[in-house]
């Protein structure tokens, strides 16, 4: 490839337009109407508008977003994650148009995106899953039958897409209807497929994700995990590398989990691969695997010192992977902050606004990965992230200190962040002594 359309904003669009500097590939950028004086749409070699602020009307517009490709001149495309990173359909008319589409095959995104699907093929490689229904319901009393056989408390689930929408929680059989209902509407609204499928709740685990890689000539390999416990809604607000909850002999057995399942479907490309560890049992399942590179991916870089980008630009070019004749050692205690604009005060709302300060933490031992600057106006249409604040220590305390005074001299003023929610999650006793399970924050800390 020489020329990759960025198919995507914000602090992913910089890093990908700095890893294709690394490749020495030219980047063409996309932006909308109010993105243009955001700084991805001016470092990369060429930008383009493509629409609105609605993503409906410029990032999510799939024929104009390939018609721009064509017209600069670009072979690849690289979606980031969101978006249409993993809509099969958009990858495959990319490959129709003679671009390479940075990801794994259309294939592999539509198998292991029907959750469904994705679950049958993962029992046939021997991998535990989450007790469940086989198939997934878009009829409430169909669905209300396969729960019998199922224990409560349950856990509804889309069967297209991810990210904590089209998700409920039932305790019991008098709410599965009501909640069916809106899980459904809401699956519908955001992946147009409202059908669920339904799976065992458990209350005490960790989220616990094994970073993956695959290419054209057979390797597999994984390049550790990442713990994503700490999450509000289904959505991930921390991550740290290793896993401070599982032991070694757990750790190796979720890692080889995931490399058969990469292996096992012939996965090109970087993936993530998630399981749940039920604190009590000791034992782990997996639950999806995700088809793109993940917000959280700086956490892995931090601890094997690869870059990940630069691995998928030259996977999807048809190299070998790197990690192969050198593998991956994971190094030390890695943790990810999530900088959002949003108030924590207040239910987490959407703070956009003008930051009128920003200066964000430097020192050994921190990574900042962020598109905005001081004077940049944060819109209102988009995901709230300002940046990935990611620390890296010899070991988790070392990391927490580093993390404290990282977090102290961050300076913001115009717009409300989770700076004081991570503050806060830092300095509590569960957090420090792994007390914690995915819906601590909702029940314990709020």
């Amino acid at each position: 490839m020489k020329r990759i359309l960025v198919a995507n904003r914000g602090e992913i669009a910089i890093r990908i337009i700095n890893a294709c500097k690394t490749c020495d590939v030219e980047t063409v950028a996309v932006y909308s109407q109010p993105d243009e004086a955001s700084s991805h749409s001016w470092i990369a070699d060429r930008a383009v508008c493509i629409g609105a602020a609605a993503a409906s009307a410029s990032y999510l517009c799939e024929d104009r977003l390939i018609h721009v490709a064509l017209e600069t001149g670009c072979d690849g495309l690289h979606p980031g994650y969101g978006f249409l990173s993993e809509r099969h359909e958009f990858a495959r008319k990319c490959v129709a148009a003679g671009i390479t589409f940075v990801g794994p095959s259309p294939d592999h995104i539509l198998l292991m995106g029907d959750k469904a699907e994705g679950r049958r093929t993962v029992q046939k490689l021997g991998v535990p899953v989450v007790p469940g229904s086989e198939d997934a319901f878009s009829v409430a009393e169909e669905a209300y039958k396969a729960a019998e056989s199922i224990d409560y408390p349950l856990l509804l689930k889309a069967r297209a897409g991810g990210g904590g929408k089209g998700m409920r929680i039932v305790e019991g059989p008098d709410q599965f209807n009501r909640l069916f209902a809106q899980a459904h509407s809401e699956a519908e609204a955001a992946f147009g497929n409202g059908e669920l499928y339904i799976e065992r709740y458990f209350k005490n685990i960790r989220h616990i994700e094994v970073q993956v890689f695959g290419d054209e000539h057979g390797n597999a390999c994984h390049l550790g995990e990442r713990d994503c416990t700490l999450q509000r809604r289904h959505q991930k607000l921390l991550e740290e590398s290793p896993s401070p909850a599982i032991d070694q002999s757990t750790r190796e057995q979720i890692c080889t989990a995931a490399v058969a399942i990469t292996q096992g479907i012939a996965y090109i490309g970087a993936g993530t691969v998630e399981f749940i560890y039920d604190i009590d049992s000791g034992n782990f399942f997996f639950i999806e695997m995700n088809t793109r590179i993940q917000v959280e991916h700086a956490v892995t870089e931090c601890v094997t010192g690869a870059d990940l980008i630069v691995e998928q630009i030259n996977v999807a070019a048809g190299k070998p992977l790197s990690f192969i004749d050198a593998p991956v050692k994971c190094q030390g205690h890695a943790i990810e902050f999530r900088i959002n604009a949003e108030d924590p005060s207040n239910n987490f709302l959407p703070s956009p606004g003008v930051l009128n300060l920003w200066k964000p933490p430097t020192g050994t031992g921190i990574r900042f990965d962020s598109h905005a600057y001081q004077g940049y106006t944060v819109p209102p249409f988009y995901d709230s992230l300002l940046g990935k604040l990611i620390v890296h220590g010899r070991n988790r305390d070392e990391a927490l200190a580093i993390a404290a005074t990282a977090l102290d001299s961050f300076k913001v003023q115009g717009v409300a962040t989770t700076i004081p929610f991570h503050r806060s999650v830092i300095d509590h006793p569960d957090f420090i002594a792994n007390r914690v399970h995915t819906r601590w924050v909702e029940t314990v800390l709020n």
